[in-house]
């Protein structure tokens, strides 16, 4: 095997693949096209959590003060700024909902949370994921009629 000729750092990722942790509860739901990658080294799952843990609690305080100044200065309520507090609070949500569920996921290498929180993960990050896209877009079409309509 071409992966354990890199040596034994690489060796453990060519004898299992990506699907070989799933619980039985959530097997039904993997497609078949995941078994064909090797499983990640269990040393970037823990890197990979701890990175988590850093850009949610960096995104926690910078989303948390924008919404706290937002909410305390009345001259900054105008109708562009709520675009901005929009963006805020969708990415506020992602953070909030999606990051300790992604922080669990690659702690144990697998999702170890059951179907129901599938899903309900899936549906938050789709649901804040749209919220802040939409509102990069608001925000650009406003910049732009600011700046090219004046």
């Amino acid at each position: 095997d071409s992966l354990q000729s890199l040596g034994p750092h690489f060796a453990a990722l060519s004898n299992g693949s990506v699907t070989d942790k799933v619980t039985p509860d959530m097997a039904h739901l993997i497609h078949p096209y995941w078994n064909q990658f090797p499983a990640m080294d269990p040393i970037w799952a823990k890197i990979l959590t701890a990175y988590m843990i850093i850009i949610g609690m960096i995104s926690w305080c910078g989303n948390g003060v924008v919404i706290y100044i937002f909410s305390t200065t009345k001259s900054l309520r105008t109708p562009a700024n709520l675009l901005v507090i929009n963006l805020a609070l969708s990415d506020f949500g992602i953070m909030i909902t999606n990051t300790p569920m992604m922080g669990i996921n690659l702690y144990f290498e697998t999702w170890v949370l059951g179907p129901a929180m599938c899903d309900l993960y899936g549906g938050l990050g789709s649901a804040f994921g749209c919220s802040s896209i939409w509102s990069m877009c608001m925000i650009s079409l406003d910049r732009y009629q600011v700046i090219v309509k004046g």
